[in-house]
């Protein structure tokens, strides 16, 4: 799962009020990683507590945050999406659905339901 899916995708599912206390322990430190990084920028602050009071209209917003802040890219924010994900889909967790790594990838989309069309020029040759 690419990372900007995985942390929003985080962030939603520990909205839920029916949420366990380990869910809702590990959702408030996902939220507190991504404010420290959102420090400053009243917008983006302003873009994760929407999402919270409605996912689905902030969505976009909020994952356009999160790659502009560099949170997407933060060992720390990405670590605590995967525990916060592990607790609410266990099932998901388990064959590695929400693993991040896409070193030397090229037109990565990673998810459910997804439709992409990539055109990928030849290597140049070597000399």
């Amino acid at each position: 799962m690419e990372p900007v899916s995985l942390v929003v995708g985080a962030l939603a599912a520990g909205v839920s009020d029916t949420a366990k206390a380990a869910v809702q322990d590990a959702y408030e430190g996902l939220k507190r990683l991504v404010k420290a990084r959102f420090s400053g920028r009243p917008a983006v602050e302003v873009a994760l507590a929407g999402h919270e009071a409605d996912p689905q209209t902030w969505e976009k917003p909020l994952a356009r945050a999160l790659t502009d802040s560099g949170a997407v890219a933060d060992d720390a924010v990405i670590a605590a999406a995967q525990e916060l994900m592990r607790l609410v889909d266990e099932d998901g967790s388990r064959p590695g659905r929400y693993r991040v790594d896409v070193r030397g990838a090229q037109g990565v989309q990673v998810g459910d339901h997804n439709r992409q069309a990539n055109v990928f020029q030849a290597p140049p040759p070597v000399p």
